[in-house]
């Protein structure tokens, strides 16, 4: 029953996960999936790369579950004289807490806390006082406290700024008062049965929860949670009773998409703007259809780039012919080489021909291609000759056409299989961006990385992947002239 600085910011956000992460600790939800376990990995380098800041420091490298012995250790190394300690372990009020980095000072201790975001945030104040309250309630003087954060501002190969440190114990100072008295509410309420606690904005906030499966119903199609654009609104107008989006009043302001979904909902049928048909002439061709993987390292190891920046490390091409035919181009990164420059130089010869470019979400194309172009002024000329053709595909759908099968998403995995029907994902291994990302940041950067026939079959369905995305809106434009003709059936 003992807490942990984890466990007691857990009970901060849900009494109920605080619960099951105790008494069920091998419950399937709190196993790390692909997105998970790559947070714990990234987590990982960034917390080596901020031990060397601290030279000399020790690090109490023991088991995480041998609290005796990693306290005992913590006060050799004290007794010692280690500038600092890193996983600096002490028990206080059945709390363990591990500290990231505990600095010797002239008047006591400096206790740092190492975070992969790049900004404080209000959880982390939480994290650092209950450190605080327990190191503290060991005997030991905390005179100061910082959060480390990665910091946004380092430009590679120069990393000597890569951390950011910034002193948080004023604020923590106000925030201790109340550690002890939630430490006994939550010790106790561990000692009963599961607690009920309504579902609300905590199941998302600081931290999505892992056991909302537990709690949440499964929202049908016309709740206000998938109305689009809805965001933490959601829940305010679940609570005074507006549960269906085809009744919610007619004077409430909805961003336009949402109210396109609003009146699909109450004719229980596709919308179609008659925009549409102009929005579409707009894409002169012959086309090319682009779609980019990135990886976006914490620690940047590329010139010009900063903690997460998102850098192409693949892309897809549906490239149109003069006859209308449609030639497929792929590239993607095989080694730890900055891939800008090659990636660049084959995907404008892929788009030479086309008089439109189009990207679902081109925003986001359009910013990767100019950052590379700043890092790389050669490049500046074929980049800009992309951006000046680069039209977004996004809106085509968003601003014009709404099906309820859509569920309040206008991304491309919700739009595809409903208006371009047997063109999805599902049949694929990878079926979605951010594990895309993941795995090319493993095959490029892994320890080990991939080898042999796993690195081929992994490398084969990053090639599916990204090949589906461009290929799907080659489709999604052919479905949309369609619609536009008014020959999809009822409008």
């Amino acid at each position: 029953m003992r807490l942990s600085k984890s466990r007691f910011t857990a009970g901060l956000q849900c009494a109920r996960l605080l619960w099951w992460r105790v008494h069920e600790p091998d419950a399937p939800e709190l196993a790390p999936d692909e997105t998970r376990q790559a947070v714990f990995d990234q987590g990982h380098r960034v917390g080596a790369a901020a031990r060397a800041r601290f030279p000399g420091g020790v690090l109490i490298d023991l088991p995480h579950d041998a609290f005796e012995q990693r306290v005992t250790a913590t006060r050799a190394a004290m007794d010692g004289g280690a500038p600092a300690i890193f996983e600096a372990s002490f028990v206080a009020d059945d709390t363990f807490v591990a500290v990231d980095a505990l600095e010797r000072r002239p008047g006591g201790w400096r206790l740092v806390e190492v975070k992969s975001s790049t900004r404080v945030k209000t959880q982390h104040l939480q994290d650092v006082a209950v450190q605080v309250h327990v190191v503290r309630g060991s005997g030991v003087p905390v005179e100061s406290a910082e959060v480390m954060h990665v910091n946004r501002a380092c430009t590679y190969p120069d990393l000597s700024d890569l951390f950011a440190r910034v002193p948080v114990l004023p604020e923590v100072e106000r925030i201790l008062p109340g550690v002890p008295g939630r430490l006994r509410a939550q010790l106790a309420m561990l000692g009963g049965d599961l607690p009920t606690v309504a579902i609300g904005l905590h199941c998302e906030e600081p931290y999505p929860c892992p056991f909302q499966g537990r709690c949440w119903p499964e929202w049908p199609a016309d709740h206000v949670r998938r109305l689009y654009f809805v965001g933490k609104r959601s829940w305010e107008l679940a609570a005074n009773g507006y549960t269906s989006i085809d009744r919610l009043p007619d004077g409430m302001t909805l961003h336009p998409a949402a109210e396109r979904q609003r009146r699909a909902l109450r004719l229980g049928r596709r919308i179609v703007e008659p925009t549409l048909a102009v929005a579409l002439e707009r894409l002169v061709g012959p086309l090319a259809v682009i779609d980019f993987e990135t990886v976006s390292p914490a620690i940047p190891v590329w010139d010009g780039c900063h903690p997460y920046d998102p850098v192409p490390a693949q892309f897809s091409c549906h490239a149109q012919e003069a006859d209308g035919a449609w030639t497929h181009h792929h590239w993607l990164a095989n080694d730890t080489a900055d891939p800008r420059p090659e990636l660049i130089r084959r995907l404008a010869d892929a788009c030479r021909g086309a008089r439109t470019i189009l990207a679902y979400y081109a925003p986001f194309e359009a910013g990767v291609l100019a950052q590379a172009a700043l890092a790389f002024p050669k490049l500046h000329d074929p980049v800009q000759s992309i951006l000046d053709r680069i039209v977004d595909a996004h809106p085509l759908v968003r601003d014009h056409v709404y099906d309820p099968g859509f569920n309040g998403s206008f991304s491309l995995k919700a739009v595809l299989p409903v208006l371009v029907p047997g063109l999805g994902y599902d049949d694929l291994p990878i079926a979605e961006g951010q594990a895309a990302s993941r795995h090319i940041e493993r095959m490029l950067f892994g320890d080990p990385p991939p080898h042999g026939a796993e690195r081929r079959a992994l490398r084969d369905a990053l090639r599916r992947y990204c090949e589906r995305d461009t290929l799907g809106v080659v489709r999604l434009v052919e479905t949309l002239r369609t619609l536009a003709a008014g020959a999809a059936g009822p409008v």
